[in-house]
């Protein structure tokens, strides 16, 4: 699945896998990050689990499949684009966004070479990748919806229905509803909502204040 209006693909846990390569371990875990911020948490994290490790390599897409707005990579001591280039081309590469990647090497004291390194890490990703649990993370936009009194029930019902979130709700003379309707469904959302009150609802995008 690539990234669309409907949503994309996210790690949905941390995931780890393990594998030893000319005597040298890998072990290759994988979490969400939806901002450079977490992803720099998840390598703190992995380096206090592993502080032995002779590298922790890493490389993190946040942002949907393929995207390069928000990304990062580090070789952490191997030679220069042997490690986390190639991971964050496998990622690049992949269905899942949101994601980082850290590879932990204990070294097994025979050298792998450039080449030999840069298949081990991305190896290593793709590894991972094939067996990560992922759930979809779906794109919702912020409105406010003003109903009726009469129609409150009603509408607080559809949420089941379109799967919005609801953030606050004001009333005065109308009932003033803060939500994040899917994007894939707001238009099909905002038919429902006029014949549910015949055209007293109204909606709107919320703009940032």
């Amino acid at each position: 699945m690539t990234s669309s209006s409907a949503g994309f693909l996210v790690p949905s846990t941390v995931h780890r896998v393990e594998e030893t390569i000319t005597r040298s371990r890998f072990i290759t875990t994988l979490d969400r990050a939806p901002s450079a911020e977490a992803a720099h948490q998840f390598l703190a994290q992995i380096r206090a689990e592993f502080p032995d490790a002779t590298h922790n390599c890493w490389a993190f897409i946040a942002g949907p499949p393929g995207s390069s707005s928000s990304v990062g990579m580090s070789d952490d001591g191997e030679p220069h684009g042997t490690a986390g280039r190639p991971m964050l081309h496998t990622l690049t590469h992949s269905s899942v966004g949101e994601v980082v990647a850290v590879c932990t090497r204990y070294y097994g004291g025979t050298k792998l070479g450039t080449g030999g390194l840069a298949r081990a890490y991305s190896g290593g990703v793709a590894l991972a990748l094939e067996t990560l649990p992922t759930t979809t993370k779906v794109n919702r936009v912020p409105v406010v919806v003003v109903v009726p009194y009469t129609a409150v029930d009603s509408f607080e019902r559809l949420q089941e229905r379109f799967d919005f979130t609801i953030s606050g709700r004001s009333y005065d003379t109308e009932a003033h509803y803060h939500c994040a309707v899917p994007s894939s469904r707001l238009a099909e959302f905002e038919e429902v909502l006029k014949e549910l009150t015949r055209g007293e609802a109204s909606l709107s995008l919320e703009r940032d204040t």
